[in-house]
């Protein structure tokens, strides 16, 4: 087996939890961690359209931007930004909003050669009252 061959094993070995500084009462509370680094890797908890409060966004549009903000905060702390995620799902309670979503959405990928895949899912609710979209993330990490 060749050297690079074992640094491949042994990075897919690799997990490191990342926690951006606002949201260190995601772990305390809810016991997962909004991402994880495994080998080249960045897997991104659902993130939904909550401040750093926790409190929920009402507005909708509003509410899909914070979630994409905490996903970005996540990118953040990994080293990361919106080029290096390869793939993305959301989850929305309404697939009417599809098209809002879209525009939001539209504002973090703005690079056309590095779009990630994307799954849309509609589902009849999420974690808390009052949320209409999740997005949840891979990422591929910067070497």
């Amino acid at each position: 087996m060749s050297e690079d061959q074992k640094k491949k094993i042994n990075d897919t070995r690799r997990r490191e939890s990342v926690v951006p500084a606002d949201m260190k009462e995601i772990p305390e509370k809810f016991h997962y961690s909004p991402g994880v680094k495994a080998g080249p890797f960045l897997f991104i908890a659902g993130q939904v359209g909550r401040d750093e409060n926790m409190n929920v966004i009402e507005n909708k549009e509003a509410q899909m931007a914070q979630a994409f903000e905490n996903v970005r905060k996540v990118l953040t702390a990994a080293g990361c930004t919106f080029d290096d995620v390869v793939e993305m799902i959301t989850y929305l309670t309404d697939m009417r909003d599809l098209q809002l979503l879209m525009k939001v959405k539209d504002r973090y990928f703005t690079n056309l050669d590095r779009l990630p895949t994307w799954t849309a899912i509609g589902t009849t609710v999420l974690a808390n009252p009052g949320l209409f979209v999740e997005v949840k993330c891979t990422a591929l990490l910067p070497d």
